[in-house]
């Protein structure tokens, strides 16, 4: 199915995991990918051969996105290459892992600065590119809506995120543009990995998830590229979990 053909797409964080899996399913679709990237040149040019392999016309730009006056140069490159932008994709983060009562400011801002204030800021110069009917899907995590050890500066930014879905999704509507953030439960990417305990982490997941298992990137990936598509046109404002059933428990 090529329904994306014509559309330019920036998947922040792209080149790898979560962000990487969705914007290859977007080129699948037919779109034009724009991937950004902060640390590994060769992760990012892995990341354009798939691409240019699927069909796409990608383009790979290097930007730290939780340095906001760096920011305009990710959108300044896409109106330069391909003059508009149809799909936004917030996916980049990053965070300290600690408690809540031991957060120092360090921990706080920089994920408040990577995580929610890209989005807020990605959001704003994304809609001087954006026509009509274009869409933006962030990315959260289970993180928002209950406690997971050492997860609280990163569970904030990402409770941050999921609010200012509900207020773009209002504030662009004269636009027809949808905004939606999709929760990922516990996926199996190497940023899960960090965690110091990951194993006890996957198996607590593996028993407590009605399938039996941890979840997979393509499967979040296949959820906000459908968020990206006129068949979810009436979706907006709205936070999807994607995690097997895990919450339910």
């Amino acid at each position: 199915m090529k329904d994306l053909t014509g559309k330019v797409a920036l998947v922040t964080g792209g080149t790898k995991g979560i962000g990487k899996s969705i914007a290859l399913k977007l080129a699948e679709r037919g779109a034009d990918v724009a991937v950004n990237y902060f640390r590994s040149r060769n992760a990012a040019d892995a990341t354009i051969d798939e691409l240019k392999a699927l069909g796409s016309n990608p383009h790979a730009i290097r930007v730290n996105v939780g340095n906001h006056e760096k920011l305009p140069k990710i959108f300044a490159e896409i109106k330069e290459k391909y003059g508009h932008l149809d799909i936004l994709v917030s996916n980049a983060a990053l965070g300290l892992f600690t408690p809540a009562l031991e957060m120092t400011n360090k921990a706080w801002h920089l994920s408040m600065n990577t995580n929610a204030e890209a989005f807020l800021h990605s959001v704003k110069m994304a809609n001087e590119l954006m026509p009509n009917g274009s869409k933006i899907v962030a990315l959260s995590s289970l993180g928002t809506s209950r406690y997971i050890g050492g997860y609280a500066a990163i569970g904030a930014s990402k409770a941050a995120i999921e609010t200012l879905t509900k207020y773009f999704a209002v504030e662009l509507a004269d636009k027809h543009i949808n905004v939606n953030t999709v929760s990922g439960g516990f996926i199996d990417t190497d940023a899960l990995k960090v965690f110091p305990n990951y194993q006890q982490m996957v198996d607590e997941v593996r028993r407590r998830t009605p399938f039996g298992r941890i979840g997979r990137a393509e499967e979040v990936a296949d959820v906000v590229v459908f968020l990206c598509t006129e068949k979810a046109q009436w979706i907006t404002g709205q936070v999807l979990v994607v995690d097997g059933g895990y919450s339910l428990a």
